[in-house]
């Protein structure tokens, strides 16, 4: 395993940073690499590999339409399967409410004088235009200020954030803490470091932008004592402030409320592993010690340890709380953001599959399906819907002759159903998805989904040649696009809570 990551005990002090606490960033890399991304894939799947490149490869000399009808049937049937699982998420979610419902009566009867130590953690990287909403953020949040610990966390390589935080009137329960520079430069790496700092009994991770529901804390508190010591997280939901920017940001809005409003909660319904989002994670401190924290190697660090948390038996839930973040709204970053998603969901699938059938035998085969779909599907859906837009148009435009070969009616007639039924379903979803959070003016901009997967589709691409290229390169999202332009505020939003 590579060792770019060992500096001197010298260096370590200059930045108040014993070895032991870094040495437990790379945990994970080094009591356990065959959970670790910090190699795209083991000898094993390079063999498994080329085996199947030979294999269709043989396949197209021998006979290749019969090769291709073949890809094409497969395609179509994960395609329905994949069409299929979603809307028996959207179905779970719209029953009885399968997340942590708690009451403001609930919140008000825990006794300030018995919550335990919260810890937040909050990674910061060129964000100093953050900062003052940031610290507007945690002195809005319900939880006694003297049991908080906030921990900024920074990079060596990075000056101006760190001038910036220190140059603030920095309340007594947040600190800085700097990160040296060293490989990887990824949010896990720093929040690993949070960890080993962490003394609290529970601790949450927060974006810079973030705004969390004040009583967040409180409601999760309540829901950690409400179960067992197996269940080690929850996440809340997320959603953006500055829906209204442009058109992009609406397009936005309605997949993440589609995301944490339909299909989160089913999954949790179903026990299945929860993929979980980059912030707004609450996790019992020593539970997740015991999981070795964050993989500093995965760009998406958050679902990897979903992965981890259901193969070790112990649960996730979501909470019925909202953070509101925002919303790229510059479609340069918001492509390099989605590469970067998807190259670390191809990153955890990899990492899961180098041992094939232990997620089945820890949860069961039905649980690990979804898995499958969501983790390797997402991916693989993003990939293969450009290749069938444009044979669609080759034969509606050019009747091209040649397409007809390799879709004999039974998959003409069921990529048929995947091309109307799958369409309306998803952007029914997503029509569904503003209603149910009172975005009702962004209900018209479900139409453009399409368009909007378009976008999709081009940083699924960008992020898998990535992976190749630079497997743990972190394709930062800058933010403040919004502090030049006009939006309102969480509570004087138009339809801005779920009912």
């Amino acid at each position: 395993m590579t060792k770019r990551h060992d500096l001197p005990a010298e260096k370590l002090a200059e930045l108040g940073i014993s070895s032991e606490e870094w040495d437990s960033v790379y945990r994970i890399a080094r009591e356990r690499p065959e959970d670790c991304a910090w190699r795209v894939l083991t000898p094993g799947q390079w063999v498994a590999l080329a085996a199947l490149l030979i294999l269709l490869g043989v396949g197209l000399a021998l006979d290749h339409a019969a090769t291709l009808t073949i890809l094409n049937g497969l395609f179509v049937a994960f395609f329905l399967v994949l069409v299929f699982y979603k809307l028996v998420l959207i179905h779970l979610s719209l029953g009885r409410p399968r997340e942590f419902r708690i009451t403001p009566e609930q919140v008000d009867s825990l006794d300030d004088a018995t919550l335990p130590l919260y810890t937040i953690l909050v990674p910061l990287y060129r964000e100093t235009e953050s900062i003052p909403r940031l610290l507007s953020g945690l002195e809005a949040l319900d939880y006694p200020k003297e049991k908080l610990q906030v921990l900024l966390l920074l990079e060596e390589d990075d000056p101006a954030t760190i001038e910036a935080a220190r140059a603030r009137d920095l309340p007594p329960y947040v600190r800085p803490l700097v990160a040296p520079n060293s490989f990887p430069k990824t949010k896990p790496k720093a929040c690993n470091l949070g960890l080993a700092r962490a003394a609290g009994e529970f601790v949450v991770v927060y974006d810079a932008e973030d705004r969390p529901e004040p009583d967040q804390l409180k409601k999760a508190l309540y829901a950690f004592r409400q179960c067992g010591s197996e269940m080690v997280c929850l996440q809340a939901k997320l959603n953006f402030f500055n829906q209204r920017q442009n058109v992009l940001t609406r397009l936005f809005t309605l997949e993440y409320s589609m995301w944490f409003d339909l299909f989160l909660p089913g999954i949790d319904d179903l026990h299945a592993p929860v993929p979980l989002g980059g912030t707004s994670n609450h996790f019992r401190t020593e539970a997740l010690r015991r999981l070795g924290g964050w993989d500093p190697y995965n760009v998406t660090e958050d679902c990897d340890l979903g992965l981890r948390i259901a193969r070790e038996g112990l649960e996730t839930r979501i909470l019925d709380s909202t953070t509101w973040e925002e919303a790229c709204s510059d479609s340069g970053f918001w492509i390099r953001q989605r590469s970067r998603w998807v190259k670390g969901y191809v990153q955890t699938y990899l990492v899961t599959m180098r041992h094939p059938t232990r997620l089945a035998r820890r949860i069961g085969l039905v649980r690990s399906i979804g898995f499958h779909l969501m983790v390797g599907g997402t991916p693989l859906s993003l990939l293969i819907c450009p290749l069938y837009w444009i044979l669609t148009l080759l034969w509606f435009v050019f009747r091209w002759q040649a397409v007809a070969e390799y879709f004999p009616f039974p998959i003409i007639l069921w990529g048929l159903v995947c091309l109307f039924a799958g369409n309306f379903i998803f952007i029914y979803a997503t029509l569904l998805a503003a209603y149910r959070r009172g975005y009702y003016d962004l209900v018209k901009y479900a139409l453009l989904a399409p368009v909007y997967w378009v976008l999709m589709s081009i940083g699924a691409w960008k992020g898998c040649l990535q992976l190749i290229t630079r497997p743990n390169y972190w394709e930062k999202t800058k933010h403040g696009f919004d502090l030049a332009a006009h939006y309102v505020e969480p509570a004087e939003q138009k339809g801005g809570q779920a009912p």
